[in-house]
């Protein structure tokens, strides 16, 4: 297939963007953003979108749980760090919440399968993969604890550039399965092969804003997200349920900072429409990092999200790299250290090295708050 110029519209992110070679598609120059501003290429933003950043309730249709059993729900695609490989994710089971609680064991679903194949009659071809549950837990009386359903993560290989698979997810052996459901591959890594349309979102949470947010980017038929730090928004909430916009302002007296982890499942279900097709590559913000029992933090994020971390050579879910045609992009964490003696700088400086500008001449970095800011909302949250 032809290949497209790179047109990238942003809704919300905080994205930094390196572009230090000019590009060439078609014979014709992709120009860089020193060059703009430029007519927009997208459908119009409908501005009477603004304003309604109210919480969806736990009642809308979009967020309800709709499978029975142990069917998959939640189903996303992301990419790993080459064009020949995507991860696919999935939740079976039902989450608990309350005082008394008892982890499901992994094990009760026995395996994580995904069929998949070029036509949607001819999926031939099966991967397995593994699966694990995480748990939301206070030291605190009278809070809910939580623990989740099964989380699935399965890789698939061997994949052609720029090609449409369909795939099942779940486990024949019970039976079961999704429905068939489909994504577009990557084009291969070169200087005149770029994705047709990358969105780039954040703090995006799951208010009447998120869902025509959603909307106006599925109307432009993206072919990547990225998502840069804050999906759902579940530690606006205490454990009971009760939300505000502001934690701070209106639970100034809790002990730890609560969450209400269903809204992670509502926003999955939310989100499944757009992601079981587009990839979605996300990485960290602060509404991720949900501290609980014993200090711990990002348990839902490392969950609950697949990350090309072990492909990319990270050893961390917090920051990875992967190529989409021409570009190569780096999902660095500003939540975890970013000291030149720190394993993420020395990650980032072999990752750099390995980077050919020939193959993918547009380099984009992406977090959510940059390392070094006086922005006073972020300023030295990391530390």
């Amino acid at each position: 297939m032809g290949t497209v110029p790179v047109s990238v519209f942003i809704v919300v992110a905080f994205v930094s963007v390196v572009m230090r070679r000019l590009s060439f598609v078609n014979g014709a120059a992709i120009p860089s953003t020193v060059d703009g501003p430029f007519k927009p290429v997208t459908v119009p933003l409908d501005k009477s979108f603004r304003g309604h950043a109210v919480d969806l309730p736990d009642n809308d249709p979009r967020v309800q749980r709709i499978v029975t059993g142990w069917e998959p729900e939640q189903i996303f695609v992301s990419l790993s760090s080459t064009h020949d490989s995507v991860w696919i994710s999935w939740i079976t089971g039902e989450f608990q919440i309350g005082e008394n609680i008892k982890e499901m064991d992994p094990k009760t679903v026995g395996s994580s399968v995904v069929k998949y194949g070029r036509w949607r009659f001819g999926m031939t071809k099966k991967a397995m993969g593994h699966s694990l549950v995480y748990s939301q837990l206070y030291p605190f009386k009278g809070l809910q604890n939580y623990t989740s359903g099964i989380s699935h993560h399965v890789r698939l290989t061997g994949l052609k550039p720029n090609t449409f698979y369909y795939y099942q997810c779940g486990d024949p052996s019970i039976p079961a399965m999704s429905d068939v459901h489909y994504f577009r591959t990557m084009p291969a890594s070169g200087p005149r092969s770029y994705p047709g349309r990358i969105a780039i979102i954040g703090d995006l949470g799951l208010t009447y804003n998120t869902t025509s947010t959603i909307d106006h980017l599925m109307s432009n038929h993206p072919n990547l997200v990225l998502l840069i730090g804050n999906a759902s928004y579940a530690n606006l909430y205490l454990t009971n349920g009760t939300g505000a916009d502001c934690y701070s302002c209106a639970f100034s007296d809790t002990p730890i900072h609560e969450t209400y982890q269903p809204r992670w499942d509502y926003w999955g279900r939310f989100m499944q429409p757009l992601v079981s097709k587009v990839p979605l590559m996300m990485i960290e913000g602060n509404h991720e990092i949900e501290e609980q029992i014993e200090k711990k933090t990002f348990a839902a994020y490392s969950a609950r999200f697949a990350f090309p971390s072990e492909e990319s050579g990270s050893s961390s879910t917090f920051y990875y790299s992967f190529n989409a045609g021409g570009i190569h992009f780096v999902m660095l964490g500003g939540y975890t250290d970013y000291n030149k003696s720190g394993d993420q700088y020395q990650w980032l400086k072999k990752d750099f090295a390995k980077v050919d500008r020939k193959v993918t001449p547009w380099l984009v970095a992406t977090w959510h708050p940059p390392w070094y800011s006086t922005y006073t909302a972020h300023y030295r949250e990391a530390e």
